[in-house]
């Protein structure tokens, strides 16, 4: 995935009526009309977003007879998945580091203190 199209994926997922068009597109294509249906927004407006979704890859567009419906594009989403792994990895590897260090840190401040004289 190019830098490019990594980032008009994640600025078309930054919006949350475009995360919710693509949550119902996972259940199957849908007109315009379908979609537009549970948002307070007119028709162009939805029209927008879905040019932002189409624009990054995430849905496509066919034609049955006079409706048009979209349907959802698994690729972008996957090669974002794959690019947020990698920093995944990294940042879970650090968490191991720092639980190794601080473990060391304990076991070394249970060496340098004797039991507690009790009073």
């Amino acid at each position: 995935m190019t830098p490019d199209q990594l980032d008009a994926t994640f600025a078309a997922l930054a919006d949350p009526t475009r995360r919710a068009i693509l949550a119902r597109l996972a259940a199957g294509e849908a007109s315009v009309t379908e979609l537009a249906e549970p948002f307070a927004m007119t028709q162009p407006a939805i029209s927008k977003h879905l040019k932002v979704l189409e624009r990054a890859g995430l849905i496509s567009r066919s034609r049955d007879a006079q409706r048009r419906p979209r349907r959802l594009e698994a690729r972008p989403l996957a090669e974002a998945t794959a690019w947020l792994v990698a920093y995944r990895r990294f940042w879970e590897g650090s968490f191991r580091r720092l639980d190794a260090l601080l473990d060391e840190l304990k076991a070394m401040e249970r060496k340098q203190k004797p039991g507690r004289a009790k009073r």
